[in-house]
């Protein structure tokens, strides 16, 4: 079981790496790059948008919501650019780094669905 889970993690990096390698090819449209680039910025930030210590939430988020996006930024990217991507990839196997570009989109996030909260809970309490 743990080089069946060993395995599909390294098949994740890969992809991830030819995800990065397929957003910034000019074939890609502008929709599948924005979304790669969102994917690629969570599953690289060093902060979650729902934290590890949750119990239970913590890790399905990185067990549902990764895979998930990089399902769909799969999808919405042409499939002979995918292919290119994977080969670049293959060749020239790089290292993915932590993002402070992606920590810095999850803070923002967060704070939105701060001020949205507050928000709403000014109109109710009104």
């Amino acid at each position: 079981m743990f080089t069946r889970l060993r395995t599909l993690a390294r098949r994740l990096k890969a992809e991830l790496l030819a995800l990065s390698l397929a957003a910034r090819d000019p074939r890609t449209p502008w929709y599948a790059r924005a979304w790669a680039a969102l994917v690629l910025a969570y599953a690289l930030s060093p902060i979650d948008l729902i934290p590890d210590f949750i119990p239970v939430l913590g890790q399905l988020d990185d067990l549902l919501l990764v895979p998930a996006g990089l399902w769909l930024a799969l999808r919405l990217i042409p499939p002979a650019v995918m292919a290119d991507a994977r080969q670049q990839a293959e060749a020239a196997p790089a290292r993915l780094a932590r993002s402070t570009w992606g920590a810095a989109l999850i803070v923002v996030a967060y704070l939105g669905l701060l001020v949205l909260a507050w928000t709403l809970w000014r109109r109710t309490a009104q």
